[in-house]
């Protein structure tokens, strides 16, 4: 059941794409479509070397490592493409803004290596690569090839439309861009609060742990296994939460192009959401087998909007 749902949600978003911009437009020009080929070839040069660089090492994570990088890379190539308009500019300012800092958070645990290919990877593939679904191992290199590496890519790329689809505006930088840079920002802050939370919380842990202590041994909050302290409190997942309001932040400039208030360049903020919805999922599956109070926490607990709710209530 679960692998014919993800299976219509990639499928569903692949004929997503041509059927929003079909329907809705506006179309691309010349020198839109040359950019969107830059573009596409980075990606796919970005997919391959995921997928084949997961398979030699048994270590899925490669586009991991590439996710808080390339919308940067998508963004100053549009921006220099499109005459380093100041709206552009703005945008590519912010993408690597919100790379920089995911990337140090990423890198803080170990992800990267000077041996590219290396570092640690997410436990949650581990836990997925072991499952019954992916036996025998050519399916899970199917499912490393189609989702993992060409599928996140796609849509690590759909993200940063809203660049693409402005850059021939005439519109001068106005005040629904003001609107989307400051909603942009503070949802980094946001996002960064709640990182640092996590990350000053599940590193005193694995301390204690390391040190020898059990886990039912550590005292308040530490002891539960999960943190719920802070941002974290009144959100399940607000670093989610943050994100995917981040993009949808940066589809706002698109509006402040002029190109329209509904337009093909939302696609890439709404599949975020479907994809942080069955990742949130997954790893909620995680934490309630090895957390006894977790299941309590998801009952009292918003997944993603902060709200008034704790644990403790």
């Amino acid at each position: 059941m679960k692998k014919a749902l993800l299976a219509l949600v990639i499928g569903l978003s692949i004929a997503a794409c041509p059927a929003v911009y079909f329907l809705v437009g506006p179309a691309i020009d010349e020198v839109q479509a040359a950019t969107l080929k830059i573009l596409l070839i980075i990606a796919g040069c970005s997919a391959l070397c995921c997928f084949t660089a997961g398979e030699l090492t048994r270590n899925n994570s490669q586009m991991d490592k590439l996710w808080s990088i390339l919308p940067a890379v998508y963004t100053w190539v549009v921006a220099a493409k499109g005459g380093m308009q100041p709206r552009l500019v703005v945008m590519a300012a912010l993408a690597t803004l919100w790379g920089a800092r995911l990337t140090f958070n990423f890198a803080r645990k170990g992800a990267y290596s000077l041996r590219f290919w290396s570092g640690e990877e997410d436990y949650r593939w581990a836990v997925l690569r072991s499952r019954k679904e992916f036996q025998p191992r050519w399916k899970w290199a199917v499912f490393d090839l189609l989702f993992i590496s060409v599928y996140q890519n796609a849509l690590v790329l759909a993200t940063t439309l809203p660049a693409l689809i402005s850059m021939r505006s005439e519109k001068p930088f106005g005040a629904v861009d003001w609107i989307a840079a400051a909603l942009m920002l503070a949802f980094i802050a946001l996002e960064t609060v709640a990182d640092e939370q996590q990350w000053a919380f599940q590193s005193k842990k694995h301390r204690m742990l390391a040190a020898g202590a059990e886990l039912d041994s550590l005292p308040e909050p530490y002891r539960k296994g999960f943190n719920t302290r802070g941002l974290w409190a009144h959100s399940r997942h607000p670093n989610y939460f943050a994100e995917q309001c981040i993009w949808a932040s940066f589809y706002v400039f698109s509006i402040g192009a002029g190109v329209g208030v509904f337009n093909w360049s939302v696609i890439g903020a709404l599949l975020l959401i479907v994809l942080f919805m069955g990742s949130s999922n997954f790893g909620e599956e995680i934490s309630s087998a090895k957390y006894p109070l977790y299941a309590e926490y998801k009952r009292k607990v918003s997944k993603f909007v902060p709200w008034f709710g704790t644990l403790d209530d």
